[in-house]
């Protein structure tokens, strides 16, 4: 494992927890109320382009900016996101 790569520790750190409780007080902890919404929002711009809903359609619903759908469709077609359902 790299650990002088700050991407892979917080990897590690994720993986490392096992229980939902400690998960969800490390995200409360280390997000702000901001970053929980724009996270839940960009799961719900996956969830909804893997469903075949436009990205117009996905961008009027959650009131975002067509680039930020553009941006989740650019990451999909990278093969990312394999285990949002």
């Amino acid at each position: 494992m790299i650990r002088n790569n700050p991407l892979n520790e917080l990897i590690d750190l994720l993986l490392s927890i096992k229980k939902r409780e400690e998960m969800k007080d490390f995200l409360l902890g280390i997000l702000t109320p901001k970053e929980h919404l724009e996270i839940n929002t960009r799961l719900q711009i996956v969830k909804r382009l893997k469903k075949g809903i436009s990205q117009h359609k996905i961008a009027r619903d959650l009131k975002v900016g067509i680039a930020t759908v553009t941006r989740g469709s650019r990451e999909l077609k990278l093969g990312r996101f394999k285990v949002v359902r």
